[in-house]
């Protein structure tokens, strides 16, 4: 990990989706049509990445306690979600994202989760920009969905608890292939990080800034990354006082 005052654009680069239906309720619409808006400026956010050297994205789609919305919401967000999916995989083949879910996949419809995998093996080979999506994703969920599988590797003998470290926990988690977020946005003006990314986010940078997820250019994208240059990342450490 590199310290010291600046640095370069984040690698990676996770965000809290907020404000779809803020958004739509302004303009006297219905909930869904904030989400809607919503998912066409994941296209413009993710086209946006290469240019600001953004080699992965992870953002928040859905979470566990999303079922706990209105039935018409969460029905309308997975037929969107299942949309989503079928409009985009060409172009996110063409435009070379690989593309990843995490969650637990178990609570969603067969088709979303065949949908997801199509999509997933469709886009393996890609390398251009790595977009990860959280559906029915849960920090403390993905915490203990991981925990069992390492208590069960335990118990058969197949993993030593003597070897249990940081490195270990982190090889069970969604996210066991990615490098951990070196920034994490929220949009929307809330300021909290509402489950998300729990242990993959304990050196990230936070930005919570106003702008509501429908109004999330890719403008305001690169502010935002503009700014992480000039944080200091010492991950614990001390800057060496300048000669």
């Amino acid at each position: 990990m590199d310290s010291g005052a600046g640095s370069a654009s984040p690698q990676h680069v996770a965000i809290i989706m907020d404000g779809n239906g803020r958004w739509a309720q302004r303009r006297g619409k219905p909930r869904l049509f904030g989400h809607h808006a919503g998912a066409k400026r994941v296209r413009e956010v993710v086209r946006a990445c290469p240019d600001l050297g953004v080699k992965y994205i992870t953002i928040f789609a859905f979470s566990t306690e999303n079922w706990k919305r209105s039935e018409a919401e969460v029905t309308g967000l997975m037929s969107l979600f299942r949309r989503y999916i079928t409009k985009e995989a060409r172009a996110l083949v063409e435009e070379r994202v690989r593309v990843r879910f995490i969650g637990d996949r178990s609570r969603l419809g067969k088709k979303l989760i065949n949908l997801m995998g199509e999509l997933e093996e469709m886009t393996a080979h890609n390398d251009h920009v790595h977009l990860t999506i959280a559906l029915n994703y849960g920090g403390r969920d993905e915490l203990a969905r991981a925990s069992k599988r390492l208590a069960q590797d335990v118990a058969t003998g197949a993993l030593s608890p003597d070897n249990v470290g940081e490195e270990t926990i982190a090889s069970y988690l969604d996210t066991s292939i990615l490098p951990d977020p070196d920034l994490v946005i929220r949009t929307s003006g809330e300021s909290r990080i509402s489950n998300f990314l729990l242990w993959q986010s304990a050196y990230s940078e936070y930005e919570f800034i106003n702008t509501l997820w429908p109004d999330f250019s890719a403008e305001v994208f690169g502010d935002v990354v503009d700014r992480f240059a000039g944080r200091d990342r010492r991950y614990g450490a001390v800057q060496p006082a300048a000669e």
